[in-house]
């Protein structure tokens, strides 16, 4: 298990657009996905343990905020060739054991993940309701085998802020997870090699 850290997006930066398959066999969009009051992007995947780790906090977290104007998507860019268990037939399942609220998104070339400069499962991204990067780094400091409980406190806080009118919190700590699985020849130029 590789421990890599996110890239840190430049706050202000907007969301990039996106049009993706949803675990339903649906496209969804950026807009499609945003809430009126700002939108969690995330990178996840089905086999990584730091996902594992958090997943049941990122549907509670979902539950729980969407209802307050949060918008929510979930995506996979993880090359399935070398890594099955992340395939969308598998994403269907995950999604239907964690409850995720969310749509979980399949983005099969990896363009998607490039534009958000996604490095890591997990990254998180929160966008106010104009799509500016608001936060971005971890959900909390859990991480697996570790004693601290998984409690979403560094996202939750990014959203209670942006809820509330205030400025984004700080400071902001980059996510650690398992590298996104690139496929051959198609890395980023943002990736460390």
């Amino acid at each position: 298990m590789v421990r890599t850290p996110s890239t840190m997006l430049p706050l202000g930066t907007v969301a990039p657009d996106f049009e993706l398959r949803n675990v339903d066999g649906r496209m969804v969009d950026y807009a499609g996905a945003a809430g009126a009051k700002g939108t969690v992007v995330m990178f996840i995947c089905n086999h990584c343990p730091f996902v594992k780790h958090v997943a049941d906090e990122l549907a509670a977290l979902g539950h729980e905020t969407m209802p307050r104007g949060i918008g929510f998507a979930a995506i996979s860019s993880n090359d399935v060739s070398s890594h099955p268990a992340d395939s969308p037939e598998q994403m269907v399942a995950e999604a239907e054991q964690r409850g995720y609220p969310f749509p979980y998104l399949y983005d099969d070339t990896q363009e998607v993940a490039k534009a958000y400069h996604a490095a890591c499962t997990p990254d998180f991204y929160l966008f106010d309701g104009d799509r500016r990067l608001v936060y971005r780094g971890q959900l909390d400091s859990s991480r697996p085998g570790s004693d601290v409980p998984v409690t979403g406190q560094e996202l939750r806080a990014g959203i209670d802020a942006l809820l509330a009118g205030r400025p984004p919190c700080e400071p902001q700590i980059p996510s650690i997870g398992c590298n996104i699985k690139w496929k051959v020849g198609n890395e980023p130029d943002y990736f460390p090699t």
